[in-house]
């Protein structure tokens, strides 16, 4: 399947203090980190981020297209447009720069199911992982048509369209701890990942 990867990293970190794109965990930095993982998957990596960030190591590599996001400092829903807008593919593998340990064998099997729906997503009771899914070219309409009413909301975009969800028993046979969506907001989950990635 023709697939690109779209890599959110727009945040501004505030919980942590700093850019958490460019903390290290294990032998790289988050960003490096999940772009290794995702480099099996496409040869097309989309890297959204804030206008006038530096990602210096990406640039003049033809597998990395770095994109501003278009509206600055709105949040996931804009930056997920941004990313969708500039792919070339119909379906997209989208992740946040903050997840250390992705699971490929999780992912692909995701991506096997995204053919007949418009965003494969995982799901853990009521908890949904938005950054963590496959969307298709389909969901950039109903995308902007949110933006356009200034609604910021990742979760409005899941009444819009046709959504497959990943439950936790899917889930649990590829990932059991789950460890795919921890992400790195504080200090503490920074800490937290650095002593994981020792056990990886």
């Amino acid at each position: 399947m023709d697939i690109s990867c779209i890599v959110l990293a727009g945040g501004k970190g505030l919980r942590l203090g700093r850019d958490k794109a460019q903390e290290t965990v294990g032998n790289s930095n988050l960003l490096q980190r999940v772009v290794s993982q995702l480099s099996s998957f496409s040869n097309d990596i989309i890297i959204v981020t804030a206008r006038g960030k530096s990602l210096s190591q990406f640039i003049g590599c033809p597998r990395f297209r770095i994109v501003a996001d278009a509206y600055p400092g709105k949040g996931s829903l804009v930056g997920l447009g941004s990313g969708l807008a500039a792919s070339n593919s119909w379906y997209n593998l989208v992740v946040a720069c903050d997840m250390p340990f992705l699971n490929q064998t999780l992912l692909r099997y995701m991506i096997q199911l995204s053919a007949g729906f418009d965003l494969v997503v995982p799901r853990v009771g009521n908890l949904v992982e938005p950054l963590h899914a496959v969307y298709s070219k389909s969901c950039l309409a109903p995308i902007e048509q949110l933006l356009s009413q200034g609604n910021l909301r990742v979760r409005a975009l899941f009444d819009l369209v046709k959504v497959r969800y990943v439950e936790a028993d899917e889930i649990d046979s590829f990932d059991p701890k789950h460890l795919s969506f921890f992400n790195v907001n504080t200090k503490a989950d920074l800490e937290k990942a650095q002593q994981l990635a020792k056990g990886i």
